[in-house]
């Protein structure tokens, strides 16, 4: 394949992106769409058994059960408020834009999306790596696949060969998955119990050993609140509930908002009731030995119970079923990206060309994937912090904004005490394991550096997406007749015709205009100097023999560029703008340009215009005095 042939395949569907209001998909009953996120909720039992008791040792049943108070007493009531506020799938992350403006709020946005990065790329190579686990582990694995490194880089890169081919999220599937996984950990879970009850002395054990931690429940209770923020993995899925929101079927938006609360509800139920079972009967009945590295249930305690108890047939198909929905978690994550990037990036303006295509974003997640296993040697355990950082940071601005949004109200308490306890979990968890703060900080520094750059390129582009004039604008213009219009710019600020005469007069002398040339005044007011584009409201007024048209915008010269434009187009006739040198460092002018959206607007507005219309001849013209 040649390199043009190549990187029409690249960038074969280039587009640009729906944005934060993009068109809905089609929807579907909420159940089913509660099994898509599923896969990636619902697959961590696969892992979650072990690394709470590595995390907790025989405190792990305890230390769960504060994890499912946390999850049904405080993350659910939080995300049941998120998907109030955003119903059309926004997330916590456009309420804390709505709430921080300017460069603020698109600066906290590009840090919370390096955090979801962290989330989503953990998700892929933790999920590959536990799915990869599971394979080596499993008596009928061929020798030549028993190396879990090799496995977990076959089963990424896997995930992206389906991806560069073309993936559509198929709830379909996901259905099948969810549904076939849960009936397997059920079974599981149900075998384990009547062993438990055959064997009773196995719980006698495992209070003996609790009861030496500390001798009383209060002070195991304590014990587990400390260790709680390692266990924190147990709260993925909810930010991904609330971003498929669009994907669910409603009447109304409420009543989406009420579908989309029992989702996030029997989800949480759901997997409360698995991880209270399941952390008891694998502490119960698994030697603590075979938790640690290289040990037969590291990353699989309840498939090390599908084979002890239910032979290697059935343990077989356990494996077979958690495979799939681990790798169907890795696509899940994927997915999340590829829609996430999108989502904010290009309307930012900070989003390079190729960025709008999914398969070399498909590329470049994928070699990040490839780095992160290597750099975790495939261990689950090992990225454990990575991945509970980005959900906890996650949850923690989720917290933040909802509480935030209800602060007039009564259960401003509440949230602010359920937004006290994720970031309290948050920074004991940063503190113990900061490998994940490290790695976050790593995508938080590619993602801005890439973003302001991809900024600054694209600054002279058009960046206006529409002009319209009222009803004074269009004849002011229009009574120029065959003419070419004259714009002088002026700075918004009250005018009386004594200014304006002196002006008038001071151009046509510098510019040798004829008494009959139509000049017309034009000020600019600059708005949020943050957003990339915006639309264009031209009014005009007259004083005197004087006219005026006015308007607001983020970037001056670009607002400049797009009105001679559209003057163009409206008398087929180019018109010409009169500038004065502006003073000052050039350097510091391209920064207020950037950042502020002024700057020395002569050279900046021709730049625009010559990108804009590569035919001199149509190209209205630029002159400075």
């Amino acid at each position: 394949m040649t390199l043009p042939k190549l990187a029409d395949w690249l960038l074969a569907d280039l587009k640009l992106p729906g944005g934060v209001h993009g068109k809905a998909e089609p929807e579907h009953a909420w159940w089913r769409v509660m099994c898509l996120t599923g896969v990636d909720y619902f697959s961590t039992l696969g892992y979650q058994p072990g690394i709470a008791f590595l995390a907790a040792g025989v405190l792990s049943p305890v230390a769960t059960l504060v994890l499912v108070l946390v999850t049904l007493f405080a993350a659910l009531p939080l995300y049941q408020r998120v998907a109030k506020a955003s119903p059309n799938g926004q997330g916590s992350i456009a309420m804390l834009e709505r709430l921080f403006p300017e460069w603020g709020g698109k600066i906290f946005v590009l840090v919370l999306l390096g955090f979801a990065t962290t989330d989503f790329i953990i998700t892929m190579t933790l999920s590959a790596a536990d799915a990869a686990a599971h394979f080596v582990h499993n008596p009928f694995a061929p020798a030549w696949l028993q190396g879990q490194m090799l496995v977990t880089i076959l089963l990424l890169a896997a995930l992206g060969v389906v991806f560069l081919k073309g993936f559509k999220e198929a709830i379909g599937i996901a259905v099948l998955l969810v549904a076939a996984y849960l009936l397997l950990n059920a079974i599981v879970t149900v075998r384990a119990a009547i062993e438990v009850m055959r064997h009773p002395h196995v719980v006698k054990i495992w209070e003996s050993a609790v009861w030496a931690q500390h001798p009383n429940w209060w002070g195991v209770v304590g014990l587990c609140l400390l260790l709680f923020p390692r266990l924190a993995l147990g709260l993925s899925g909810f930010e991904t509930g609330v971003a498929v929101m669009p994907l669910i079927k409603g009447e109304t938006l409420e009543q989406r908002v009420r579908n989309t609360q029992k989702l996030l509800a029997t989800a949480a139920l759901i997997m409360s009731v698995f991880l209270i079972a399941t952390s008891f009967v694998t502490t119960v009945l698994i030697p603590p030995q075979e938790f640690q590295d290289g040990g037969q249930a590291n990353g699989r305690a309840l498939a090390y119970l599908a084979h002890a108890y239910m032979g290697n047939a059935f343990g077989s198909v356990y494996d077979i079923s958690t495979i799939l929905i681990l790798a169907f978690a890795g696509a899940s994550a994927m997915a999340g990206l590829l829609n996430l990037i999108p989502r904010y990036l290009p309307r930012f303006g900070m989003a390079p060309e190729w960025a709008r295509a999914s398969r070399p974003l498909v590329l470049v997640f994928m070699g990040v994937g490839f780095l992160v296993t290597t750099a975790f040697h495939a261990n689950v355990d090992a990225q454990g912090g990575a991945y509970a950082t980005g959900v906890l940071v996650l949850i923690t601005s989720a917290a933040c904004a909802v509480t935030m949004a209800v602060w007039d109200t009564r259960a401003r308490w509440m949230y602010l005490a359920v937004a006290l306890v994720f970031i309290y979990t948050t920074l004991m968890n940063i503190a113990e394991r900061p490998e994940g703060l490290k790695i976050s900080c790593m995508f938080i520094a590619t993602i801005l550096v890439v973003s302001f750059a991809s900024r600054a390129t694209r600054s002279t582009e058009l960046r206006i997406t529409g002009v319209k004039l009222d009803a004074a604008a269009e004849d002011i213009i229009r009574s120029a007749g065959a003419e070419s219009v004259r714009v002088i710019p002026r700075k918004p600020k009250p005018a009386t015709a004594e200014d304006l005469d002196r002006l008038d007069n001071m151009i046509r002398k510098v510019h040798g205009l004829p008494p009959h040339a139509k000049i017309v005044f034009l000020q600019v007011e600059r708005t949020d100097a943050s957003e990339f584009s915006d639309q264009l409201r031209v009014e005009g007024e007259r004083i005197q023999n004087h006219c005026i048209l006015s308007t607001r915008s983020p970037i001056v010269a670009n607002s400049i560029a797009a009105f001679l434009l559209h003057v163009e187009q409206m008398t087929g006739c180019v018109p010409h703008i009169y500038f004065n040198w502006k003073e000052g460092n050039p350097v510091a002018n391209i920064f207020r340009f950037l950042f502020l959206g002024e700057g020395d607007a002569a050279p900046l507005t021709h730049e625009v215009l010559r990108k804009a219309v590569p035919e001199i001849a149509r190209r209205p013209i630029v002159h400075v005095s």
